[in-house]
């Protein structure tokens, strides 16, 4: 049993010892009454990625507040070239209702820190009928 055990750590630490975690936010729009930018709009849907090999992460964002009680949304992001990626987002209620689909681009500014313009778009049409994409930018610092 000691052997098992002692296995079960071995392959855990090399496991995160090899991991690359990824720190993402997407920068949101300031609210009409704001006067300016705030740190809340890069804070808002800051989220933890795990990389689980080179072309395939995975990982959970923060979502919308719902009741006054912070949401989770889950992520898939495959890189498919030098820098290129599509997405899958999900929250974790009525997931299959409002999954979101994109692709971005990462641009390394600095060191580890990237620059990531996004394109997303609902799966499903709204109650309206309506399925507009959006334009994102977000913030990515790998570790």
């Amino acid at each position: 049993m000691k052997k098992v055990l002692f296995t079960a750590a071995l392959a855990m630490t090399t496991l995160f010892a090899s991991a690359q975690f990824m720190v993402v936010t997407t920068v949101t729009e300031a609210a009409e009454d704001a006067d300016g930018f705030s740190a809340e709009q890069i804070t808002d849907k800051i989220g933890l990625g795990y990389q689980v090999n080179e072309s395939l992460t995975a990982g959970v964002q923060k979502g919308p507040e719902v009741d006054g009680d912070a949401t989770w949304d889950l992520f898939v992001r495959y890189s498919f070239g030098e820098g290129m990626w599509a997405t899958l987002q999900m929250p974790t209620e009525e997931a299959t209702d409002n999954m979101t689909i994109g692709v971005g681009y990462s641009f390394n500014v600095w060191n580890d820190l990237y620059l990531e313009p996004s394109y997303t778009m609902p799966v499903n049409e709204d109650d309206a009928g309506d399925r507009e994409g959006k334009l994102n930018f977000g913030l990515a610092y790998r570790f």
